[in-house]
């Protein structure tokens, strides 16, 4: 079935508006979440751009959506 989800979603590079509208958290949020080390870290695009890879970020919101309804993680 992942890969089904793989190649149904090409892969792309998500700035932070797209992630904040896909996870449902603010920038703040995002940023502190990345230093605790609970949030994919960003990519550098260059010395000010950054931008998450979207198959990390629907990795995370799986394992959330996993985890509140208490399975494992996968």
């Amino acid at each position: 079935m992942t890969e089904h989800l793989a190649a149904a979603a090409p892969l792309c590079l998500l700035r932070l508006p797209q992630v904040i509208e896909r996870v449902g958290l603010r920038r703040t949020a995002i940023y502190d979440a990345v230093q605790r080390g609970t949030f994919p870290q960003p990519v550098r695009l260059g010395r000010r751009c950054v931008a998450w890879p979207s198959d990390v970020i629907d990795a995370w919101v799986r394992e959330r959506i996993a985890q509140s309804r208490g399975e494992g993680v996968r």
